[in-house]
């Protein structure tokens, strides 16, 4: 299999690979779109004459973000929804308030390396935040981005996968001592094995999922780490928010991926699979595109979330 290859890479900006594309009457959610590189997907898709709506923590923030937004663009077809992923009576309320069909989702809240903490459910955080909330979102709006016929879910991971698999027996951490990077890690790797098995799974529906690496961005997403994410990138290979924004907008709009679903990017362009840490942002985990663990994945999730509903 070829890896998909684009005119565009590390520089880019969000509305730079955006330009020249019309999206008018086609609908997006972004997730965690009141700050960092959620704030220039959002405005890139704007830009296109996309319907676009902000689903944020944050309402208020949201709101500050839509005002700028069509103050940039033009665009006065935004919206600024609650959404806590944490919650799945919140990510229920969400999906359950959507009408029409959907084109465009893009999973793009996250929350990195941060304290021990889990949900009332027994959800680690970050496992809970990065995946099963996103998880439980696309499956509430299945219905409606089946109905849209080719529709697109962009999932916003990271190198960080290469720290951990899915570690199936303790995704919660029930057993070992947490740490924040494996956790980090390992609900990476479930955001790429998302992907996968959402684009097998949903095939007939012409639901497409591709994964990415947006590159290293100082936004808030680093609070927990000091502000500077791990500490080992390089200063050149630092993104600003508008070029860390691009290779999700490359996978919710680009016509290059047309059917695609299933792959992993970086920088723009489908990476390598690796069989061990690469050592640079590059490269995809072999054990992230196993379709046997993708469908595992899959399985888990949905009992995770029935064996919960109710539990406030």
């Amino acid at each position: 299999m070829n890896l998909i290859q684009t005119p565009f890479g590390f520089a880019n900006t969000a509305a730079e690979v955006a330009a020249g594309i019309d999206l008018t009457g086609r609908r997006a959610v972004v997730t965690g779109a009141s700050s960092g590189i959620g704030v220039e997907t959002a405005r890139a898709l704007a830009a296109t004459g996309a319907e676009v709506t902000l689903a944020v923590r944050d309402v208020a923030a949201g709101e500050r973000v839509a005002k700028d937004i069509t103050a940039t663009t033009g665009s006065t077809a935004l919206h600024v929804a609650p959404l806590e992923l944490t919650d799945p009576a919140s990510v229920a309320a969400f999906t359950a308030a959507w009408e029409g069909p959907l084109h465009i989702l893009v999973d793009n809240a996250g929350v990195m390396a941060c304290p021990e903490r889990y949900t009332p459910q027994g959800w680690e955080w970050q496992f809970a935040t990065n995946h099963l909330g996103h998880f439980a979102l696309a499956a509430g709006l299945h219905a409606a981005l089946a109905a849209d016929g080719a529709a697109r879910i962009v999932v916003v991971s990271s190198t960080g996968h290469q720290i951990s698999p899915v570690v199936f027996d303790d995704v919660n951490f029930a057993f070992r001592p947490y740490d924040p990077w494996l956790a980090y890690g390992q609900s990476k790797t479930a955001n790429i094995l998302f992907a996968v098995e959402a684009t097998r799974r949903w095939a007939g529906d012409g639901i497409t999922a591709n994964a990415l690496m947006p590159g290293a961005i100082y936004t808030n997403l680093q609070r927990h780490t000091g502000g500077r994410g791990s500490g080992r990138v390089p200063p050149e290979l630092i993104k600003s928010v508008e070029q860390g924004a691009a290779t999700s907008v490359l996978l919710a709009t680009s016509p290059l991926l047309e059917g695609v679903g299933g792959r992993y990017f970086v920088d723009c362009n489908e990476t390598e699979t690796v069989d061990r840490r690469s050592g640079t942002l590059h490269g995809v985990a072999r054990y992230a595109l196993d379709p046997a663990n993708a469908e595992r994945l899959w399985t888990l999730s949905e009992a995770l979330l029935a064996d919960t509903e109710g539990v406030a």
